[in-house]
């Protein structure tokens, strides 16, 4: 389906989104206030309680309302703005809620990597999905082979990178009432991740597909953020590889009886040059869906991304917000140049950075975390050291940022979306 369809999808909330709000809250989720147990998340929600005075228990990690709807703004016009189709990758948040939000913002659909991510999804009733992985699991294929029978709307693309995988495809799909579609992947270059290395290769991969029943090639695809010593050039180089294959596969007759021609790339840190060079594809023999994949400008961040979004090369177009703050509380003071905190590895992203003090609450006043810095974590402490300009006491709440918003989500399985003054306005479910 071409981009522009994507603003045809259906607004209203798919049943299993909406039942959401029918579950119970308990002792399952981290932080919830204790006298809410029993309690629905509708019913929870419709209390309207503020995150700082509701009961809510430390650590707590919290959603800016604010910020996730300025971020799906900003890349819902920044995509249609530069004629790209977006389907942004839902490993980020795992949040069916959070999909619906991005659909609804004229994303054409989702990405994801796994079959498990594939099943969240078409559990809460995603449409169009694109896989941006190797599928060669024979039981998640009849599973896919069954839902693409039961359900003719379902538009699915994966990858293939190797003839070995198309084999296993097609061993595992015979049968199947209608062909899977696939891409052909593009290697970054030796030393990358998956991908054929080399055009040969390609060409070799879109022979085996071809001479299949069960599999049609629609496109080809590749993760620029792969590109070994990633500079502007070498990613403007690697992609201008891509839409040449595409070019020659189109040329080849490769893609005829097409519908569109899928080319897509685009993570979180090289969009800008996704944008620049797919606008030089040249018309193809069919419409051609340029899909953009990122997914971590959903809640942003304060470390990697924040450092890494492509909005720092082009600030004209907008920036993006970093939207989690990780509150956790000062449970220890040993000395003036050492506090321990109650948030660890349990509930805070350390994978990429560490978490970065932001601010101090007291008495229902928040002030700049001065002389405060996050020096190391243990599974439930944040290791905290303090300047002489620390004004920090037992029982004080510090607002965290986070780095890598993928293993931010992921260690929360229901996350308050909290508006500025506090009120928690809704609740985000996760699934990983």
């Amino acid at each position: 389906m071409a981009a522009a369809d994507a603003a045809a999808q259906t607004t209203t909330p798919h049943p299993a989104v909406a039942a959401l709000r029918g579950e119970r809250v308990d002792h399952r989720f981290k932080a919830l206030p204790p006298d809410a147990d029993g309690l629905t998340v509708g019913e929870l929600t419709a209390q309207r309680r503020n995150l700082f005075t509701g009961g809510f228990t430390t650590p707590v990690l919290a959603l800016s309302a604010e910020r996730l709807e300025h971020n799906l703004a900003l890349m819902e016009s920044y995509a249609a703005r530069h004629g790209l189709a977006f389907a942004p990758h839902g490993k980020t948040s795992m949040a069916p809620q959070l999909f619906a939000r991005q659909i609804e913002r004229g994303a054409w659909g989702v990405t994801l990597a796994v079959p498990h991510q594939v099943r969240v999804a078409r559990a809460f009733g995603v449409r169009r999905i694109f896989l941006a992985n190797e599928l060669v699991d024979a039981a998640a294929l009849a599973w896919l082979a069954a839902e693409l029978a039961a359900d003719p709307d379902f538009t699915f693309v994966c990858y293939a990178d190797s003839v070995d995988a198309v084999r296993l495809m097609d061993e595992a799909l015979r049968g199947c009432a209608r062909p899977l579609d696939v891409v052909v992947e593009l290697g970054a270059g030796e030393g990358a991740r998956t991908g054929a290395r080399t055009e040969a290769e390609c060409a070799a991969i879109a022979d085996a597909v071809a001479a299949t029943d069960t599999l049609r090639l629609v496109g080809v695809a590749g993760y620029e953020g792969e590109v070994p010593d990633a500079d502007p050039e070498r990613v403007r180089a690697w992609l201008r590889r891509l839409t040449a294959l595409a070019v020659a596969f189109d040329t080849a007759g490769r893609f005829a009886g097409v519908p569109e021609i899928v080319v897509s790339a685009g993570g979180s840190a090289w969009f800008d040059a996704v944008a620049d060079v797919f606008a030089e594809l040249p018309e193809l023999s069919a419409p051609t869906l340029k899909l953009l994949r990122s997914g971590a400008y959903v809640s942003h961040d304060d470390g990697h991304y924040k450092h890494l979004t492509p909005f720092n090369r082009v600030p004209e177009e907008g920036a993006l917000h970093p939207a989690f703050r990780l509150w956790t509380q000062v449970v220890s003071r040993p000395s003036p140049e050492q506090a321990f905190t109650n948030a660890g590895k349990r509930d805070a992203a350390y994978d990429l950075d560490l978490p970065v003090a932001q601010t101090v609450r007291r008495d229902g006043v928040e002030r700049p975390a001065t002389g405060v810095r996050v020096t190391s974590l243990s599974d439930q402490h944040g290791w905290v050291s303090t300047t002489g300009d620390a004004d920090l006491r037992v029982g004080d709440w510090i607002s965290l940022g986070l780095s890598h918003p993928c293993t931010s989500f992921d260690k929360w399985q229901l996350i308050p979306l909290v508006e500025a003054d506090g009120t928690v306005t809704d609740y985000i479910r996760t699934y990983f």
